[in-house]
């Protein structure tokens, strides 16, 4: 890649943006130096870790590399057995303090995650915490070593504090003595590290010892006094024991280091790596970037790109395409409406993109890999070369036209501007003609009608504008490809004031031709806008009908959920009443068959009958749906009813005799069988007699035999004990009895003995003709003891 380009679209500006997001000297030179590539698999690789670095910025935050230093000198140093210094080993402690927190950071919660290439690279890191630790217990700073790096380095600074106290001690009691005359200030200082007192220099003679200094103007001489002398010497001595201790510690901690020499140099690699990785994620955060997808057939889609170096807040996204219906794009439009912005745009995306940078635009963006991207931009005068303006642009275009290939990307501000407008149009035709039929992927700014009808009547070549308010007399910066642009030359100087005859004499000046093709390109552009307001209200309708679709199968799936809930819950509650219903009656029956068994209870029965009614009037309140109540025929009074009348009880749905009048409330009582039950007038409706069709219902004399039938006969008869004849008598006025009082069926208990019994009752109900069958009783019922009989209705 030229390095001209580089500086041209200022990609230089994103390095530094770059360099800044970087946190170790390192990690900035590599950021400083990154150049695009034209390797694809290699541009794919670098896009795919910003992207992986970008994830785990935005799910686990930031990761700081500021404490990586360069400490290969120190590397190379270990490798031929030299002893580091103090900065150099926490330099190398600080290096693993950032390994492991970088371990700490990658780590997965869960175990079965895929990994990818930045796990595998955190992986490889090693943070050797046993060096790091004995570095930080022995060195304190880059000017202090712990008292506890060894045993025998507090030893000496022990005896190092107690002769500095005998020192002191003894000056002090010099200071504070008979010297104090000869003292210019009554203060111990330190000269050539060696204790002395500032002594008059008048006053030489009477202060023993050695002269370390003097004051500059030679008043004032430092001393130190013969009775400190020795214990200087000492104190020397003893600091002698501590460098050599210090260095000891150092020689061994060196050692150490120098024992990891080849995982420190994997990890220094790995995080000068990552710290890249992480500083292009960094970036990429900072402007709302996404990964662009590359190809090799010089296509470009840019979807809502915005320029890098522009306030994201205020830059207007553009969509920009070439190389797929066209590879030639001109672009139109009136000056400071941002054509060149949108040619620094697509040069700088590519720049960007083939260094593993991502771009702010919308995902899905497409770049094409350019093995050099050109660009003739901007005002290219050069005074020291006694170049024009247009002689400056010339010299770039031909080293352009020299080097440009099919796998190049051309860019070019105000192709052949500056020179005569008629020379300069059919310059720049034949310049874009050239590169258009050798395929090379070119984009072009003009002010030209010329070329705006060459892109109208050349395959390839599209035109394309940039917006502007006529109105406002501002650009939108809107990129609108399909359209040539209109200069608005008389539109701008009408609105800041130009007279009008001026503009019409101006106009006048146009030719026919020329007026015909502004006319055309103002049609099309009211065409453009009236279409982009319907294709607005076509997709704001879209959206409501989505809107509508979606909210209609949200509703959708809610009833489905609630349809199958609520049959579910009805079916589970069904399954439970019938249960509930089945056990109730079980015991219901065995009930019963207490009653039918012994002497009858009316009142134990009337109970159980007011709990068999209380529970079905439960169950029928928690059903959402009533169950419909059989209307009669109509509403029965007092004066219709009379004892012995045959009548139903709608409530249980059986049938009964009334035994009494109705009460003031309406309430009577009704023999059902061998219930009997208080119910309201309300709840019955008249059964009428028919004589024929029933022997059972005869009107003279039957009620009262009904009555006393129902309130005597049992659901059973015991036979036990019992001769044939004797039992046959019985069995005989038994049934007739029990069949007046409209049993559905009795129990005949005769017992399993020898079976005369059991055969002569079967014998004599096979006769009977109110007797529809007969069978022996089940398991619970009896057995062969019982015979069930049922009855004709």
């Amino acid at each position: 890649m030229n390095s001209k380009v580089l500086k041209t679209l200022e990609y230089e500006k994103i390095i530094d943006q770059l360099v800044n997001c970087a946190g170790s000297l390192l990690g900035k030179e590599l950021c400083k130096h990154l150049v695009p590539s034209s390797d694809i698999e290699e541009i794919r690789t670098m896009q795919h870790e910003t992207s992986l670095a970008l994830a785990r910025i935005y799910q686990k935050g930031s990761l700081s590399f500021s404490g990586v230093y360069d400490i290969r000198g120190s590397l190379k140093r270990l490798e031929v057995g030299s002893i580091l210094s103090t900065q150099e080993l926490l330099h190398i402690s600080k290096m693993l303090d950032v390994c492991s927190r970088a371990k700490s950071y990658d780590r997965k919660d869960n175990d079965e995650a895929e990994s990818d290439t930045l796990d595998v690279m955190f992986q490889a890191l090693q943070p050797l915490a046993p060096l790091a630790g004995e570095i930080r217990r022995c060195i304190l700073s880059e000017d202090e070593i712990s008292d506890d790096a060894s045993p025998t380095l507090k030893s000496i600074r022990r005896s190092i504090g107690q002769m500095n106290d005998k020192v002191h001690a003894q000056l002090t009691s010099m200071v504070n003595g008979s010297a104090r005359t000869y003292l210019q200030d009554a203060v111990i200082t330190m000269r050539n590290g060696r204790y002395c007192l500032p002594v008059k220099a008048e006053y030489r003679s009477q202060v023993q010892g050695m002269i370390h200094d003097q004051s500059s103007t030679g008043s004032t001489l430092f001393i130190e006094p013969m009775a400190v002398l020795k214990l200087n010497n000492e104190l020397h001595e003893l600091e002698l024991k501590e460098e050599k201790e210090i260095e000891v510690i150092l020689s061994t901690l060196s050692s150490r280091a120098a024992a990891e020499l080849e995982p420190l140099e994997t990890n220094l690699e790995l995080l000068t790596r990552l710290d890249f990785i992480f500083a292009r994620a960094q970036l990429s955060r900072s402007y709302n970037g996404s990964e662009p997808i590359f190809n090799q057939k010089g296509i470009i889609n840019i979807k809502k790109g915005r320029h890098p170096l522009l306030d994201k807040k205020k830059a207007v996204p553009i969509d920009i395409r070439l190389g797929k219906e066209f590879e030639l794009l001109i672009i139109t439009g009136p000056n400071t409406g941002g054509k060149t912005v949108s040619l620094k745009t697509v040069g700088l995306f590519t720049l960007m993109g083939q260094s593993g940078l991502h771009i702010p635009a919308f995902d899905q963006s497409e770049l094409a890999v350019f093995d050099d991207v050109f660009a003739d931009i901007g005002d290219e005068q050069s005074i020291e070369q006694s170049l024009s303006t247009f002689s400056s642009h010339m010299t770039n275009i031909v080293n352009i036209l020299a080097k440009a290939t099919p796998r190049s990307l051309v860019l070019f501000d105000e192709l052949c501007a500056g020179t005569d407008p008629t020379e300069g149009a059919a310059l720049a035709i034949a310049i874009l003609s050239n590169l258009h039929r050798q395929g090379i992927r070119t984009m072009a700014t003009t002010h030209y009608s010329e070329l705006k009808v060459f892109a109208l009547t050349t395959p390839g070549v599209e035109n394309g504008c940039c917006e502007f308010n006529v109105e406002t007399l501002s650009p939108t910066y809107h990129l609108l490809i399909g359209i040539p642009g209109k200069s608005n030359a008389f539109a701008i100087s009408s609105k800041l004031g130009l007279d009008d005859y001026i503009i019409e004499e101006a106009k006048g000046n146009l030719s026919q031709q020329d007026e015909d093709f502004e006319s055309l390109l103002a049609d099309l552009e009211n065409s453009r806008v009236t279409i982009a307001k319907e294709q607005d209200e076509i997709n704001h309708y879209k959206q409501e009908i989505e809107q509508l679709k979606s909210r209609l199968e949200q509703k959708q799936e809610s009833l489905d959920a609630s349809r199958e809930r609520i049959l579910r819950e009805a079916n589970e509650q069904a399954h439970k009443i019938l249960r509930d219903a089945k056990e109730y009656a079980d015991t219901t029956i065995k009930n019963f068959n207490k009653f039918g068994k012994a002497s009858i209870d009316s009142r134990a029965m009337e109970q159980e009958r007011n709990r068999l009614r209380e529970k079905m009037s439960g169950v029928e309140k928690k059903l959402a749906i009533k169950p419909a109540k059989a209307k009669a025929a109509k509403q029965l009074q007092p004066k219709d009813l009379h004892i012995g009348d045959s009548v139903k009880v709608l409530s249980l749905n059986l049938k009964g005799t009334i035994s009494t009048l109705p009460n003031a409330k309406g309430d009577l009582f009704v023999q059902m069988g061998i219930m009997r039950s208080q119910v309201n007038i309300r709840d019955l409706e008249l059964i009428p007699d028919v004589e024929t069709a029933n022997p059972r219902t005869t009107r003279t004399g039957t009620g009262k035999i009904k009555i006393s039938k129902s309130a005597s006969v049992s659901t059973e008869i015991n036979l036990l004990g019992k001769t044939v004849d004797e039992a046959l008598a019985e069995l005989d006025k038994y049934l007739d009895d029990a069949y007046i009082s409209h049993m559905p069926s009795v129990r005949v208990v005769h017992g399993k003995g020898t079976g005369a019994l059991r055969k002569a009752v079967h014998n004599y109900l096979r006769k009977q003709k109110h007797v529809e069958s007969y069978r022996l009783g089940e398991f619970g019922e009896g057995d062969a003891g019982v015979t069930i009989v049922t009855f004709k209705k």
